[in-house]
């Protein structure tokens, strides 16, 4: 019996777990702009840690040891055809592609500053950019970072730690940062990032200029549109969360008002059979965690019930964001509950248990070891 095609479009951080999980029972393509995963997770880290960081989280397509089977094509989508049931993209050298399917997982995530970009890229370009941030910053004598997420708080955080004599200074909009997670989260990690002394700025609303997208490191002085004094640093960090689809490629018909996938509890596009979407362009609630929440998972199931004509799963969002929010750490790496409670991890489990046991084999079905890649 001929084995049913799907198509991963985008091989993010969820497009890599969802390939994975389909590759012993389907015919899997994944198409990516990139030659590997290169995750958007853990910002912070990637700019103060860029070696730490590209271990865990920039893995070439061919280190997956359940990536063997599956067919990878780095290219840039240009369209769909949902008739045809056909996927077409465009190579970095210009030639066409055109693939077919059975069932379409749209997994093609968001836009959001200098680190999570759509651009076809190669390794070594890659690798470039993590040295030339990295450099950035650690050449500035004074940081300020705008935003009150994760990406920012994180960013905040660690680079403090990593540059204990720099001056970073965190601006953030509302009362608190970190407003998508319970309030003792934000307590504890106000009190975390006051003693690394980082100067913490609440009710700062910054102006973003004409024209800045928030995609690079800058050193214009911030202004702000609640009435505070200018600020200046010799970097500023952008992390505001100014997220754009990466939904060119798909006809507007399945997409909402902001560009983001329409999808049904199911994670199925609405009136399209087959056609699926998951992560960060998958508009299942208002903080589209089917990122972050096993939406791998479930997207996998309803793919493979639907070849089979079993009965879908649907999808139920959490209330309140959780999970790790500074990364790995010398003293080990702590993890948030949605109550707002923690818990630490020493760092030897994180080296010997977390990563090597539940990350590389238990999420990603084996990687191979590799040389460090920057």
């Amino acid at each position: 019996m001929k084995r049913r095609r799907v198509v991963i479009a985008g091989l993010g951080d969820v497009g890599v777990l969802t390939a994975i999980r389909l590759s012993r029972h389907a015919e899997v393509t994944g198409i990516s702009v990139k030659p590997g995963l290169v995750s958007g997770q853990e910002l912070g880290v990637r700019l103060s840690r860029p070696a730490d960081w590209a271990r865990d989280y920039w893995i070439p397509f061919d280190r997956f040891r359940r990536l063997e089977s599956v067919r990878t094509i780095q290219a840039a989508l240009t369209g769909v055809d949902l008739a045809a049931r056909t996927v077409a993209g465009r190579r970095e050298d210009g030639t066409p592609i055109a693939v077919e399917y059975d069932a379409l997982v749209i997994s093609t995530g968001v836009t959001n500053g200098f680190w999570r970009r759509p651009t076809l890229q190669s390794a070594a370009e890659i690798e470039a950019d993590l040295r030339a941030a990295h450099a950035r910053l650690a050449a500035a004598g004074s940081v300020i970072v705008v935003g009150g997420g994760v990406a920012a708080v994180s960013s905040a955080a660690n680079m403090a730690t990593t540059w204990p004599g720099k001056r970073i200074d965190l601006y953030f909009p509302g009362e608190r940062a970190l407003p998508a997670y319970h309030p003792r989260t934000w307590r504890r990690i106000q009190g975390r990032l006051t003693d690394l002394g980082v100067g913490l700025h609440p009710g700062h609303r910054a102006e973003v200029p004409d024209g800045f997208a928030g995609d690079e490191i800058s050193a214009e002085p911030v202004r702000w549109s609640t009435g505070q004094p200018p600020a200046c640093a010799a970097a500023v960090l952008w992390a505001i969360g100014r997220v754009r689809p990466n939904t060119g490629w798909l006809p507007p018909e399945l997409l909402d008002a902001y560009g983001f996938v329409r999808v049904t509890p199911e994670l199925r596009v609405p009136g399209q059979r087959g056609v699926f979407a998951v992560g960060d362009v998958a508009a299942t609630d208002p903080l589209r965690s089917s990122a972050r929440n096993r939406g791998d998972a479930l997207v996998a199931h309803n793919v493979r019930a639907e070849f089979a004509g079993r009965r879908l799963r649907g999808y139920r969002a959490p209330g309140r964001r959780w999970g790790s929010l500074l990364g790995i750490q010398p003293d080990g790496l702590e993890v948030f509950l949605p109550s707002g409670q923690a818990f630490r991890l020493p760092p030897w489990s994180v080296e010997r248990v977390v990563m090597p046991g539940f990350v590389r084999w238990g999420m990603y079905r084996g990687i191979r070891a590799n040389d460090p890649l920057i």
